[in-house]
């Protein structure tokens, strides 16, 4: 039987497209991997595979195997209760059964853990947890824990920087003194002097050697890993940008060499060579620090959680980490500071800042009873509540890692780049071969056929750039959901990012998302052919919808206990979903539902048909009560709409889009208030199990009056009802409220139950593929152009080697713009 697990490994090295090809080929090849998906963006890969057949350590050797590498944070823990040397080898074993522990050492000399993770698979928290659950004690060395796979990123672009720096010491005097020598502006002395007139001749053959000086550690220190890069790359038998780099600055630089030793005669290219390594050197640093402004936002809800928190043990108030905090703990939270973790009040009331997590700018009341969130602002008064969900269980961690994926995942515009991608440097080399073919046996003869030929080949080799194509839409991706992110508005996976920009109808549930789902009775009336009195019967019906979960009969038994009247026992209670509700109470058979229900059972409406019209035409829900087989009375009851409802409809017409509403109201209630908001069209009358019938409708062609292209839907609902509508539908969203965030299984949530978040969520997918579409047509069209512009000797290799250094800086910083987009 096969154990189906998922992790998640941070991947160093990456440096274009290609890369992210090598490592998920390498790591499907693996016995027992179900599939693999690597981001260049997020530098992650996740992988499916089966547990009973494959092991963490297998994948990162596989990794390593490919040429790359996977970032590990270490970990350093005080050991406290340790007995003996059994103790410690206890808890060794126990560390290093911990899915992501790949190294555990525990001295009980020294009463020291030494620990090597990965930390996209366990925490600093967690190696605590699993310390104290084998019975000892943790103590942190001081500090705050630190961010292993940010420590690897920082080190990997601080090696960068070391590496430009040492590369620009060399390179730009290089190039000065190539300028001025081939310009004739140095002194004499460094050239040869001819018999006529004193006149300046060739450089002296010195200058050559001081070059090769000047030029040789750019090449082979600096430029070394595009050697070992290229050498592990042809060993999987592929070819990444490293190749193209390797082969360009090889070709300049190994030619020059002959020259330099009197072997032939001719112009050295020392210059060319550095000048390209240390120009892609600058744009690879400046992409690397591009890049890591593309997770900003998951590092701004990372920096929302509280470090510490005050909690009461054993009558004993303790401050201890957040991340120690245990499920049942009662924890207190002063006025002006952070939730620690989720709970429940105990005791005390307060507002509390919660748009940090759902973009609502106003606080919320809480009291005893209500659910708070962690990461969320006390503002007013003292609380104390039970800590219900901690670690990984929290709505933030939650919301964190539901982002993550989505960063993690690919957008089905990426299946072209990346189909590109995989035959694009073989090409590229293809096409600088023909070209130096072309130069050096078709074109023109001149004096230095063979240079011209190199050169206009080692330009193609450096002007192509894989690296533009590969990180069009990640970084796009990257940015796009974490914007959402900041504004309440949850992507599942980058394809409902995309998806959802292309959205021409809205089907919007009415109950909870048009309207507050909290209607309240309005009007009793009582049929007069009938022997009870509107309080009797207010009484008997909601004796039966006591404990109702619907929304109607919960107003109806709110309303009798307004009221004060004394509610009876119902028996034999049974539900018609869709029509309405039966029970025995004080021996008369009550039944509570809609005109459907009357009808289906052959009774007569008793001559309320008038008051069931006035009703409906006030947009009130008419609830007919019936005892006996006879319908006595009906209870009015209406629903507020929701504030923003109206406005949110509007930018949704502004934003060209239809909008419909599904409802399993009555037509005229429906229409009154499709009325009342301005819908398009009403699906009325909806049986609950009938509502992704109709999204499917919709979805046809047929719906689509304007176009024979089908309709592409989103169903906007509550996430529990609507389950099967927003499944069907092109592009599920649920309007969840803070700790039920997670739960939905829509691919698009909105954190707070504010409507005009579905056009901010609309609107943001339409300016991220936007910003996906300018991403890609520049890696294209760059290439398409270029390439045959070196190959025809319009370019030298140093301008081509700077174009390409900044065209995947140009694609980041166009994604980076997003940040700033107002909504």
């Amino acid at each position: 039987m096969s154990d189906t697990k998922q992790l998640t490994l941070p991947i160093t090295g990456m440096t274009c497209a290609n890369c992210v090809a090598t490592v998920e080929r390498n790591l499907k090849k693996l016995d027992g991997v179900n599939n693999a998906v690597v981001n260049l963006s997020s530098e992650r890969a996740t992988v499916e595979f089966d547990a009973a057949r494959l092991g963490l350590g297998d994948m990162i050797a596989r990794v390593n195997r490919a040429g790359y590498g996977v970032a590990t944070g270490e970990a350093d823990l005080i050991i406290k209760r340790l007995a003996d040397d059994n103790d410690a080898r206890r808890l060794e074993k126990a560390l290093l059964n911990l899915e992501g522990v790949l190294e555990a050492q525990v001295s009980f000399t020294t009463e020291k853990a030494r620990l090597k993770y990965v930390p996209t698979i366990v925490t600093q928290a967690e190696l605590r947890r699993a310390v104290a659950s084998s019975g000892f004690e943790a103590v942190e060395l001081g500090g705050e824990a630190e961010d292993a796979e940010a420590k690897a990123r920082e080190h990997e672009i601080n090696e960068q920087r070391r590496l430009l720096i040492v590369g620009l010491i060399f390179t730009v005097p290089l190039f000065l003194f190539a300028m001025a020598r081939d310009f004739n502006l140095l002194p004499a002395m460094f050239y040869e002097m001819t018999a006529m007139e004193g006149m300046r001749a060739a450089p002296a053959p010195w200058t050559n050697w001081l070059m090769l000086a000047l030029a040789a550690p750019v090449q082979f220190y600096v430029g070394w890993q595009y050697y070992v890069g290229a050498f592990k790359a042809l060993r999987n038998r592929s070819a990444n940008m490293d190749v193209l780099i390797a082969m360009g600055s090889s070709a300049a630089f190994f030619y020059s060499l002959p020259i330099t030793f009197g072997l032939l005669a001719g112009h050295v290219y020392y210059e060319t060579a550095a000048v390209i390594i240390t120009l892609i050197k600058l744009g690879k640093f400046l992409e690397a620090r591009a890049k890591g402004r593309t997770s900003e936002a998951i590092k701004k809800l990372m920096g929302l959680r509280a470090k510490t928190a005050r909690v009461v043990r054993a009558g004993v108030e303790a401050e201890v980490p957040a991340d120690d905090v245990r499920v049942g703990d009662v924890v207190l939270v002063k006025p002006g500071e952070t939730i620690p973790v989720d709970g429940v009040i105990i005791e005390g009331r307060s507002s509390i800042d919660e748009s940090m997590l759902t973009g609502e700018s106003l606080p919320v009341e809480k009291k005893q009873g209500d659910p708070v969130i962690g990461a969320t602002l006390n503002k007013l008064g003292l609380l104390k509540f039970e800590a219900t969900k901690v670690g990984k269980e929290t709505a933030l961690a939650q919301i964190i890692k539901l982002v993550e994926e989505a960063q993690g995942s690919k957008a089905p515009i990426q299946k072209l780049a990346d189909q590109v991608s995989a035959v694009f440097v073989p090409i590229v080399i293809a096409i600088a071969l023909l070209t130096f073919a072309a130069w050096y046996f078709v074109a023109p003869q001149i004096d230095d056929q063979f240079t011209r030929a190199l050169i206009n080949m080692v330009a193609v080799l450096v002007i192509a750039c894989p690296c533009a194509m590969g990180l069009a839409t990640p970084t796009a991706v990257m940015v796009g959901t974490g914007k959402g992110a900041e504004m309440g508005v949850l992507f599942r996976s980058s394809e409902a990012l995309e998806r959802a920009g292309k959205v021409s109808v809205v089907v919007l549930d009415k109950t909870g998302t048009i309207t507050k789902g909290q209607p309240a009775v309005t009007d009793v009336v009582v049929s007069r052919q009938s022997s009870v009195v509107s309080e009797q019967l207010l009484r008997l019906a909601a004796s039966v919808e006591k404990g109702s979960e619907h929304p109607l009969g919960e107003a109806i038994w709110a309303e009798a206990t307004t009221r004060g009247l004394s509610l009876a026992e119902a028996a034999g209670f049974q539900a018609e979903p869709g029509h309405g509700v039966q029970a025995e109470v004080e021996g008369r058979s009550v039944a509570i539902g809609n005109a459907r229900m009357m009808q289906s059972r052959g009774w007569s409406l008793n001559g309320l048909e008038s008051e069931v019209t006035r009703f409906q035409n006030e947009a009130k829900t008419a609830m007919l009560v019936a005892m006996d087989g006879k319908v006595e009375g009906v209870i009015a009851v209406a629903d507020t709409l929701k504030e923003g409802s109206q406005e949110a409809i509007e930018e949704l017409h502004r934003m060209g889009l239809k909008v419909a509403m599904i409802t399993g109201d009555n037509q005229k209630t429906a229409e009154a208030i499709a009325k009342l908001v301005g819908i398009d069209q009403v699906l009325a009358e909806v049986l609950p199990e009938g509502k992704s019938a109709e999204v499917k409708k919709l979805q046809s062609p047929i719906a689509n009056r304007q176009s024979p292209i089908a309709n592409v839907v989103a169903m906007v609902g509550d996430g529990v009802n609507d389950a099967p509508a927003l499944a069907q539908a092109d592009v599920g969203i649920a309007i969840g409220t803070g700790t039920d965030v997670a739960m939905a299984a829509a691919p698009v949530t909105l954190m707070s139950g504010d409507l005009r978040g579905v056009a901010r969520a609309i609107s943001l997918s339409r300016k991220t593929l936007r910003t996906i579409k300018q991403n890609l047509f520049w890696a294209f069209f760059y290439n398409v152009i270029l390439i045959p512009a070196a190959a025809l000797g319009f370019l030298n290799p140093i301008l081509a080697a700077g174009a390409m250094a900044f065209s995947s800086v140009f694609v980041v910083t166009n994604s980076l713009r997003l940040r700033r987009v107002k909504i």
